[in-house]
């Protein structure tokens, strides 16, 4: 296949050096335009030091960018900028992989309660496809706009949509998902929240009272089960590391059902999801830097039922972003899912 035309708009942030830095080994990959209003004119490898000698390409803006004539145009760009621009791309002709969150909720008021924006892309939005390859992998394969899944949403989701599919859950139970993440995930904008005195040597809860990702997370499980979203309780956390996250969940189980074979049959042909030994511990260092979610099970010792622990792992910048948007583009384009994404963990 011919190499694919790209441009990513608004590359300036963590995720947007990650998706460059994927691409930059990418065989079918051919970045043309990055784009960012504030930085336009500045070299990438001024920006960005780890791809000096990798990319000739300046930021520009994006009007100038000639985006309309990609194969593909990434959004890694605040909430609300692929709305407003990804349809006259659609028009265009150009596939649209947007990582921010604007495509990723169905329900229009629910997500102008969330984002508090109005949402003025109802037709892109009624094409979307969530971009969660394990579970949409066929409508992605046909898909024109994908809405790369969130990082929690993904880790999370993934050890539970195999049970969710079965109908293992207690339908009146709680499902508990603990989570942490490192500060990457909040992006490169200054905060007070995220300088090094802040989050170094700290950790915390944020959002207990409602978290963006919440309705993504709910609506993706109730597809699957009816009437268990209500259950879900979402508790994220902020941990003084720069990249790496843990979903620790606790779900009720039906009597019978042996949670590792559910996930270990249906992950079988998906390269991306690592089932681990029942037992395991999975560490977020296992994972830096590469696009795989790892995953292991434990029943809930000395519990009077059929408890059982889901502990998943993976890097939020790769497949909970940039990682996860370069395997979707492999499927919509007919590449082999792996292609470009087949580096190693970095340890230490």
């Amino acid at each position: 296949m011919h190499k694919l035309n790209i441009g990513i708009v608004g590359a300036t942030g963590y995720t947007g050096v990650e998706l460059l830095r994927l691409l930059a080994r990418h065989p079918n990959a051919n970045v043309v335009a990055v784009t960012s209003r504030g930085e336009a004119g500045v070299h990438i490898a001024d920006y960005f030091p780890n791809l000096r000698g990798v990319y000739d390409l300046v930021f520009q803006n994006p009007e100038n960018a000639q985006l309309e004539q990609c194969d593909v145009v990434f959004f890694a760009t605040p909430h609300g900028v692929a709305m407003r621009d990804a349809p006259a791309l659609l028009a265009a002709g150009v596939k649209v992989i947007d990582l921010s969150a604007d495509f990723r909720i169905k329900d229009i008021p629910t997500w102008e309660k969330w984002y508090g924006l109005p949402f003025t892309a109802a037709d892109a939005l009624a094409e979307a496809v969530y971009g969660l390859c394990e579970l949409n992998r066929e409508q992605i394969r046909n898909a024109r706009l994908v809405a790369n899944a969130g990082c929690y949403p993904t880790c999370v989701s993934l050890p539970l949509i195999p049970l969710l599919k079965n109908q293992a859950l207690l339908p009146d139970m709680p499902i508990i998902a603990d989570c942490k993440s490192g500060v990457s995930g909040a992006g490169r904008k200054a905060a007070v929240n995220t300088l090094f005195c802040e989050a170094s040597d700290n950790f915390k809860a944020y959002g207990v009272a409602g978290h963006r990702h919440l309705p993504e997370i709910r609506q993706t499980i109730n597809e699957l089960q009816t009437g268990i979203a209500d259950k879900l309780i979402f508790v994220p956390h902020l941990t003084p590391m720069i990249r790496g996250m843990l979903a620790t969940t606790y779900v009720h189980l039906r009597d019978g059902v042996n949670p590792h074979d559910l996930l270990t049959e249906f992950y079988a042909d998906s390269p991306f999801v690592d089932i681990m030994p029942i037992g395991s511990s999975p560490e977020t260092r296992s994972v830096r830097g590469a696009n795989i979610c790892r995953i292991a099970v434990q029943r809930a010792p000395e519990f009077d039922g059929n408890v059982w622990i889901l502990l998943s792992v993976q890097d939020n910048l790769v497949k909970g972003a940039a990682g996860q948007a370069v395997q979707n583009m492999n499927v919509m384009f007919e590449l082999a899912e792996t292609t470009g994404l087949d580096d190693v963990a970095v340890l230490p």
